[in-house]
């Protein structure tokens, strides 16, 4: 089954808005099936399996949040208007194995994978597709042994790549003919949120870069510390008993390599 992160485009979806809607958060339920079925087959370009939907509402390895407005008057208060759903993997079988730097030797390491989010059209731009993938975030982030957040995105989805940018995810490879849709062929972007201290590995030009930014800031330290007050450049202390210059030692030699407290993109 192929996997798609997308913002929803249901331009019919059978709902009213409540001017000031009133947007909570919860599990989804066994009775949000056929809500859930038919709001993925009115927006998504690929169909699902029935058991995909048996999963997500039963809990079936795959974890899942709603958001529901309180506040609509039609009797219709605990409908889904919103919804996320995600799988946890294992890292070193995840297709993001190369982009993540963990311990090998802990066979737990884990990822959280986003597998389908959407919002209904008459609920779009008020923050819950933000607010939904902060629940996954947030998620991840309470597993100890979890190193990331990843998802799929189709090339032409503009609104769902600018929403990952704008919540720090980073777009880490893009996947040609990923998808395939009515036998079209679709490029896919692959962004990553990284937590509990994981990260991608450094690429030979970060770390280049690294040294560079390493070498500039010392050179402006040893420049700082030879520069008086009054803008001229100090003379240099002579010893007392040899009348020889001082000379002030510097290691110009860089030694570029990973280091934790260095975070790479």
């Amino acid at each position: 089954m192929s996997n798609l992160s997308w913002l929803l485009k249901s331009q019919n979806f059978m709902g009213s808005t409540s001017p000031c809607p009133s947007i909570s958060f919860r599990s989804i339920r066994p009775s949000d099936l056929e809500i859930l079925e038919c709001i993925h087959g009115d927006v998504f370009p690929i169909r699902y399996e029935p058991e995909f939907f048996q999963n997500v509402v039963h809990g079936h390895d795959i974890v899942s949040w709603a958001a529901v407005d309180r506040s609509r008057i039609d009797g219709k208060c605990d409908e889904l208007v919103g919804f996320v759903t995600a799988r946890i993997v294992l890292a070193k079988e995840s297709e993001i194995v190369d982009l993540l730097t963990y311990d090998s030797s802990k066979s737990d390491q884990s990822l959280v994978y986003i597998l389908t989010l959407g919002v209904v059209e008459n609920y779009r731009n008020m923050g819950i597709a933000t607010s939904l993938i902060r629940e996954v975030i947030r998620y991840a982030s309470t597993i100890p042994t979890c190193r990331g957040v990843y998802l799929h995105v189709i090339s032409y989805n503009i609104p769902a790549i600018h929403l990952y940018k704008k919540m720090y995810f980073r777009c880490v490879r893009r996947l040609c003919g990923f998808y395939i849709i009515n036998g079209q062929h679709y490029d896919s972007f692959l962004f990553v949120y990284y937590v509990n201290g994981g990260r991608s590995p450094c690429s030979l030009l970060e770390l280049v870069g690294a040294a560079f930014g390493y070498v500039k800031s010392g050179f402006r330290s040893i420049t700082e510390r030879f520069w008086n007050n009054n803008g001229k450049i100090a003379k240099c202390p002579r010893c007392r008993e040899t009348r020889t210059l001082v000379s002030m030692g510097h290691n110009g030699m860089i030694h570029a390599s990973e280091s934790p407290g260095y975070e790479c993109v």
